[in-house]
Protein backbone atom coordinates (compact mmCIF):
# COMPACT_ATOMS: atom_id res chain seq x y z
CA UNK A 1 0.00 0.00 0.00
CA UNK A 2 1.23 3.70 -0.81
CA UNK A 3 1.85 5.52 2.10
CA UNK A 4 0.49 9.22 2.15
CA UNK A 5 1.75 11.57 5.10
CA UNK A 6 -0.17 14.29 6.28
CA UNK A 7 0.65 17.55 5.56
CA UNK A 8 0.24 21.25 5.98
CA UNK A 9 0.32 23.28 2.98
CA UNK A 10 0.74 27.31 3.63
CA UNK A 11 -1.65 28.11 6.48
CA UNK A 12 -3.81 25.06 6.19
CA UNK A 13 -3.89 21.95 8.22
CA UNK A 14 -5.04 19.63 5.84
CA UNK A 15 -5.15 17.03 8.15
CA UNK A 16 -8.35 18.80 9.66
CA UNK A 17 -10.36 18.03 7.28
CA UNK A 18 -9.61 14.16 7.71
CA UNK A 19 -11.63 11.76 9.92
CA UNK A 20 -10.49 8.47 11.00
CA UNK A 21 -12.47 5.64 11.42
CA UNK A 22 -11.31 2.14 13.71
CA UNK A 23 -12.77 -1.64 13.42
CA UNK A 24 -11.62 -3.65 17.07
CA UNK A 25 -12.45 -7.23 17.54
CA UNK A 26 -10.28 -9.86 19.42
CA UNK A 27 -10.06 -11.20 15.88
CA UNK A 28 -8.62 -8.16 13.79
CA UNK A 29 -8.33 -4.68 12.97
CA UNK A 30 -8.77 -2.61 10.30
CA UNK A 31 -9.24 1.50 9.87
CA UNK A 32 -9.38 4.31 6.88
CA UNK A 33 -8.81 7.79 7.17
CA UNK A 34 -11.34 10.06 4.69
CA UNK A 35 -10.28 13.20 3.07
CA UNK A 36 -13.35 14.99 3.45
CA UNK A 37 -12.47 18.05 1.06
CA UNK A 38 -11.42 15.49 -2.08
CA UNK A 39 -14.09 12.81 -0.85
CA UNK A 40 -11.25 10.06 -1.36
CA UNK A 41 -9.94 7.36 1.07
CA UNK A 42 -6.24 7.92 1.43
CA UNK A 43 -5.31 5.68 3.92
CA UNK A 44 -6.25 2.36 5.19
CA UNK A 45 -5.25 -1.04 6.24
CA UNK A 46 -6.35 -4.32 7.75
CA UNK A 47 -4.89 -6.85 10.18
CA UNK A 48 -6.43 -10.20 10.49
CA UNK A 49 -4.94 -12.30 14.25
CA UNK A 50 -4.42 -15.91 13.61
CA UNK A 51 -5.55 -16.77 17.00
CA UNK A 52 -8.22 -14.65 19.09
CA UNK A 53 -6.59 -12.24 21.19
CA UNK A 54 -6.94 -10.71 24.74
CA UNK A 55 -8.35 -7.06 24.80
CA UNK A 56 -4.96 -5.86 26.33
CA UNK A 57 -3.08 -7.96 23.14
CA UNK A 58 -5.40 -6.04 20.94
CA UNK A 59 -4.73 -2.71 22.19
CA UNK A 60 -0.80 -3.38 21.73
CA UNK A 61 -1.74 -4.53 18.21
CA UNK A 62 -4.01 -1.18 18.07
CA UNK A 63 -0.85 0.97 19.11
CA UNK A 64 1.30 -0.84 16.82
CA UNK A 65 -0.64 -0.30 13.84
CA UNK A 66 -1.36 3.21 14.36
CA UNK A 67 2.14 3.95 14.83
CA UNK A 68 3.12 2.07 11.12
CA UNK A 69 1.40 4.20 9.50
CA UNK A 70 1.89 7.69 12.04
CA UNK A 71 -1.91 7.96 12.65
CA UNK A 72 -1.14 8.14 16.24
CA UNK A 73 0.58 11.34 15.36
CA UNK A 74 -2.16 13.06 13.32
CA UNK A 75 -4.93 15.33 13.48
CA UNK A 76 -8.62 14.19 12.84
CA UNK A 77 -11.68 16.00 12.53
CA UNK A 78 -13.56 13.39 13.86
CA UNK A 79 -12.27 10.06 14.68
CA UNK A 80 -15.03 7.12 14.86
CA UNK A 81 -14.50 3.64 16.97
CA UNK A 82 -16.42 0.57 16.02
CA UNK A 83 -16.55 -2.46 18.98
CA UNK A 84 -16.89 -5.85 17.20
CA UNK A 85 -17.55 -8.48 19.33
CA UNK A 86 -21.01 -10.80 20.55
CA UNK A 87 -21.87 -8.90 23.16
CA UNK A 88 -25.31 -6.78 21.99
CA UNK A 89 -28.85 -7.13 21.95
CA UNK A 90 -31.21 -5.17 20.06
CA UNK A 91 -34.20 -3.92 21.59
CA UNK A 92 -37.56 -2.21 20.40
CA UNK A 93 -36.99 1.63 20.97
CA UNK A 94 -40.74 1.61 22.45
CA UNK A 95 -39.55 -1.52 25.13
CA UNK A 96 -36.20 0.15 25.80
CA UNK A 97 -35.18 1.39 29.57
CA UNK A 98 -31.64 2.68 30.00
CA UNK A 99 -31.61 1.24 33.38
CA UNK A 100 -31.48 -2.34 32.10
CA UNK A 101 -29.05 -2.65 30.08
CA UNK A 102 -27.42 -5.86 31.75
CA UNK A 103 -30.83 -7.33 31.83
CA UNK A 104 -31.27 -6.93 27.84
CA UNK A 105 -27.58 -8.47 27.72
CA UNK A 106 -27.41 -11.03 30.10
CA UNK A 107 -29.83 -13.43 28.39
CA UNK A 108 -27.68 -13.10 25.38
CA UNK A 109 -24.39 -13.01 26.21
CA UNK A 110 -21.60 -13.62 28.95
CA UNK A 111 -21.01 -10.89 31.12
CA UNK A 112 -18.88 -9.50 34.08
CA UNK A 113 -19.85 -7.41 36.93
CA UNK A 114 -17.45 -4.76 35.77
CA UNK A 115 -18.61 -4.95 32.32
CA UNK A 116 -19.02 -0.84 31.17
CA UNK A 117 -22.20 -1.22 29.18
CA UNK A 118 -23.52 1.56 26.30
CA UNK A 119 -26.15 1.55 23.43
CA UNK A 120 -26.51 2.57 20.44
CA UNK A 121 -30.19 4.23 18.65
CA UNK A 122 -30.66 3.19 15.23
CA UNK A 123 -33.08 6.30 14.99
CA UNK A 124 -34.49 6.07 11.37
CA UNK A 125 -35.05 1.80 12.77
CA UNK A 126 -36.87 2.57 16.09
CA UNK A 127 -34.23 0.14 17.56
CA UNK A 128 -31.62 0.45 20.23
CA UNK A 129 -28.46 -1.71 20.12
CA UNK A 130 -27.38 -2.84 24.18
CA UNK A 131 -23.49 -3.89 23.74
CA UNK A 132 -20.36 -4.10 26.22
CA UNK A 133 -17.53 -1.72 24.49
CA UNK A 134 -13.75 -2.40 24.67
CA UNK A 135 -12.80 0.30 27.37
CA UNK A 136 -9.52 -0.29 27.49
CA UNK A 137 -9.47 0.50 23.76
CA UNK A 138 -11.81 3.78 24.11
CA UNK A 139 -9.32 4.91 26.63
CA UNK A 140 -6.28 4.36 24.74
CA UNK A 141 -8.33 6.07 21.42
CA UNK A 142 -9.24 9.00 24.03
CA UNK A 143 -5.94 9.52 25.33
CA UNK A 144 -4.47 9.90 21.52
CA UNK A 145 -7.51 12.24 20.21
CA UNK A 146 -9.79 13.12 22.90
CA UNK A 147 -13.49 13.17 22.18
CA UNK A 148 -14.43 10.81 20.09
CA UNK A 149 -17.66 9.25 18.98
CA UNK A 150 -17.77 5.18 18.80
CA UNK A 151 -20.87 2.19 17.77
CA UNK A 152 -20.90 -1.31 18.14
CA UNK A 153 -20.20 -2.48 14.53
CA UNK A 154 -24.25 -4.42 14.53
CA UNK A 155 -25.22 -1.25 14.84
CA UNK A 156 -22.97 0.27 11.50
CA UNK A 157 -24.05 -3.64 9.16
CA UNK A 158 -27.91 -3.22 10.19
CA UNK A 159 -27.68 0.54 9.49
CA UNK A 160 -25.82 0.21 6.18
CA UNK A 161 -28.04 -2.66 5.18
CA UNK A 162 -31.27 -1.74 5.62
CA UNK A 163 -30.76 1.60 4.22
CA UNK A 164 -29.34 0.19 1.06
CA UNK A 165 -32.14 -2.84 0.99
CA UNK A 166 -34.76 -2.75 -1.25
CA UNK A 167 -38.87 -3.57 -0.58
CA UNK A 168 -38.55 -7.26 -1.69
CA UNK A 169 -41.38 -9.31 0.43
CA UNK A 170 -39.32 -12.02 0.42
CA UNK A 171 -36.64 -12.13 2.87
CA UNK A 172 -33.22 -11.67 2.26
CA UNK A 173 -29.60 -13.18 4.35
CA UNK A 174 -26.68 -11.03 4.43
CA UNK A 175 -23.87 -12.41 5.76
CA UNK A 176 -20.82 -10.31 6.33
CA UNK A 177 -17.20 -12.10 6.57
CA UNK A 178 -14.64 -10.84 8.90
CA UNK A 179 -11.47 -13.14 9.65
CA UNK A 180 -13.42 -15.90 11.75
CA UNK A 181 -16.06 -13.85 12.98
CA UNK A 182 -19.33 -14.30 10.72
CA UNK A 183 -22.66 -11.53 11.06
CA UNK A 184 -26.00 -12.45 9.66
CA UNK A 185 -28.61 -9.91 8.66
CA UNK A 186 -31.98 -11.18 7.61
CA UNK A 187 -34.16 -8.18 6.24
CA UNK A 188 -37.66 -8.37 4.28
CA UNK A 189 -39.26 -5.31 3.14
CA UNK A 190 -36.77 -2.78 4.64
CA UNK A 191 -37.36 -4.59 8.30
CA UNK A 192 -34.66 -6.29 10.53
CA UNK A 193 -35.92 -9.88 11.30
CA UNK A 194 -32.61 -10.84 12.77
CA UNK A 195 -29.15 -9.70 13.36
CA UNK A 196 -26.83 -12.01 15.32
CA UNK A 197 -22.83 -12.51 14.81
CA UNK A 198 -20.70 -15.90 15.56
CA UNK A 199 -17.14 -16.95 15.70
CA UNK A 200 -16.11 -20.16 13.54
CA UNK A 201 -12.63 -22.03 13.44
CA UNK A 202 -14.17 -23.98 10.21
CA UNK A 203 -16.06 -24.25 7.03
CA UNK A 204 -18.19 -26.66 8.82
CA UNK A 205 -19.05 -24.49 12.22
CA UNK A 206 -19.89 -21.50 9.18
CA UNK A 207 -22.65 -23.97 7.39
CA UNK A 208 -24.22 -24.83 10.84
CA UNK A 209 -24.51 -21.27 12.51
CA UNK A 210 -25.98 -20.53 8.70
CA UNK A 211 -28.05 -23.02 8.40
CA UNK A 212 -29.37 -23.01 11.72
CA UNK A 213 -29.94 -19.44 11.69
CA UNK A 214 -32.15 -20.14 8.51
CA UNK A 215 -33.70 -22.67 9.85
CA UNK A 216 -34.83 -20.87 13.35
CA UNK A 217 -36.52 -18.10 11.21
CA UNK A 218 -38.76 -20.56 8.76
CA UNK A 219 -36.65 -19.75 5.98
CA UNK A 220 -35.86 -21.94 2.93
CA UNK A 221 -32.70 -23.31 1.44
CA UNK A 222 -34.12 -23.75 -2.05
CA UNK A 223 -36.00 -20.07 -2.55
CA UNK A 224 -34.31 -17.53 -0.14
CA UNK A 225 -31.35 -15.45 -0.96
CA UNK A 226 -27.95 -15.50 0.57
CA UNK A 227 -25.87 -12.82 -0.05
CA UNK A 228 -22.05 -13.25 1.42
CA UNK A 229 -19.62 -10.04 1.46
CA UNK A 230 -16.45 -9.08 3.67
CA UNK A 231 -13.10 -11.36 2.94
CA UNK A 232 -15.08 -13.99 0.78
CA UNK A 233 -14.90 -15.05 -2.96
CA UNK A 234 -16.64 -17.55 -5.13
CA UNK A 235 -13.80 -19.67 -5.21
CA UNK A 236 -13.19 -20.25 -0.94
CA UNK A 237 -14.49 -23.35 0.42
CA UNK A 238 -16.61 -21.53 2.20
CA UNK A 239 -18.78 -20.21 -0.65
CA UNK A 240 -18.75 -23.30 -2.30
CA UNK A 241 -19.81 -25.50 1.05
CA UNK A 242 -22.78 -22.57 1.00
CA UNK A 243 -23.39 -23.54 -2.79
CA UNK A 244 -24.16 -26.93 -2.22
CA UNK A 245 -27.22 -26.10 0.93
CA UNK A 246 -28.23 -22.92 -0.40
CA UNK A 247 -29.17 -22.39 -4.16
CA UNK A 248 -29.56 -18.89 -4.39
CA UNK A 249 -26.27 -17.60 -3.35
CA UNK A 250 -23.99 -14.93 -4.69
CA UNK A 251 -21.55 -12.14 -3.72
CA UNK A 252 -22.87 -9.26 -2.43
CA UNK A 253 -20.29 -6.21 -3.23
CA UNK A 254 -21.80 -3.40 -1.20
CA UNK A 255 -21.78 0.40 -2.54
CA UNK A 256 -19.53 2.29 -1.74
CA UNK A 257 -19.25 4.80 -4.40
CA UNK A 258 -19.30 7.79 -1.76
CA UNK A 259 -15.83 7.20 -1.00
CA UNK A 260 -13.62 6.84 -4.20
CA UNK A 261 -10.20 4.54 -3.94
CA UNK A 262 -6.95 6.63 -3.71
CA UNK A 263 -3.52 4.76 -3.08
CA UNK A 264 -5.20 1.89 -1.72
CA UNK A 265 -7.06 -1.19 -2.59
CA UNK A 266 -10.61 -2.78 -2.47
CA UNK A 267 -9.39 -5.77 -0.16
CA UNK A 268 -7.63 -3.38 2.06
CA UNK A 269 -11.03 -1.57 3.32
CA UNK A 270 -13.29 -3.32 5.45
CA UNK A 271 -16.90 -2.10 4.92
CA UNK A 272 -17.87 -1.45 8.42
CA UNK A 273 -15.02 1.28 8.83
CA UNK A 274 -16.34 2.69 5.69
CA UNK A 275 -20.29 2.58 6.11
CA UNK A 276 -19.51 4.24 9.69
CA UNK A 277 -17.98 7.42 8.67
Amino acid sequence: MTKKKIFNTGDIALEKFNKLSIQVSLNGLSFCVLDTISNTITKSDRRIFERTQTPYELQDNLKNLLETHEIDRATFSEVIVVHSNGLFSFVPKPLFDEKELANYLKLNAKILANDHMAYDILENYDMVNVYVPFMNINNYVFELFGEFEYKHNGTVLVEALLNNSGNSKEPVCYTHVDGQQMSITIISQKKLLLHNSFTFTSKEDFIYYLLFTMEQLGLETETTKLKLFGSIEEDDEIFKLCYHYVKDITIFIPSVSAYPMADTTQDSIDFTVISAL
